[in-house]
């Protein structure tokens, strides 16, 4: 029997690159899980630009199914938990061709529990990344963890404002 996962990694976003990075980026504050099934099949010559960047540092959303550079370990509660395996395993069955929901079930269910190993040991706020390469076996993947080196629970430092334009004269209004 598996147990309900306590903590699970949230997409966070640091500055707005990874909606230029990605084929589509998450948005902030999706579950996440590792995403490398995306890429099970692929052939390594044809994982380029932006789907290159997805391969080698993306995190999965399970909401919206973009891409993210960072996750922070989140406490989740199990009927939330319940509802991102039941969301997966529907993507697995509408775009991965599983045969029904209930044999996807399991697989998503592995997939969030893995997902949730990442963030065991680490406290809330910890970052997580994820770095992938491809070899004859496979898909190999190498999480790390980015901690607040103060030792204190992640907390909003600063605020994501839009670029501006620096080429535009300012007219003093």
């Amino acid at each position: 029997m598996t147990t309900t996962p306590r903590y699970l990694p949230r997409t966070i976003r640091l500055d707005t690159s990874d909606l230029h990075a990605f084929p589509s980026a998450a948005e902030e504050g999706e579950w996440a899980v590792s995403g490398a099934f995306a890429f099970a099949d692929a052939d390594p010559e044809e994982i380029v630009g932006a789907w290159a960047q997805a391969f080698r540092n993306g995190l999965l959303g399970t909401e919206s199914f973009g891409w993210s550079t960072f996750a922070a370990v989140a406490l989740i509660d199990p009927l939330e938990a319940e509802q991102v395996v039941t969301r997966l395993a529907r993507h697995f069955v509408e775009v991965y061709g599983a045969p029904t929901l209930a044999q996807a079930l399991p697989v998503a269910r592995e997939e969030v529990a893995f997902a949730a190993s990442l963030c065991d040991g680490h406290p809330a706020g910890t970052l997580i990344t994820v770095e992938r390469s491809m070899d004859d076996t496979g898909v190999r993947e190498h999480f790390r963890t980015v901690k607040d080196s103060r030792g204190e629970m992640h907390a909003a430092i600063w605020e994501i404002s839009p670029d501006i334009d620096l080429d535009k004269e300012d007219t003093g209004t």
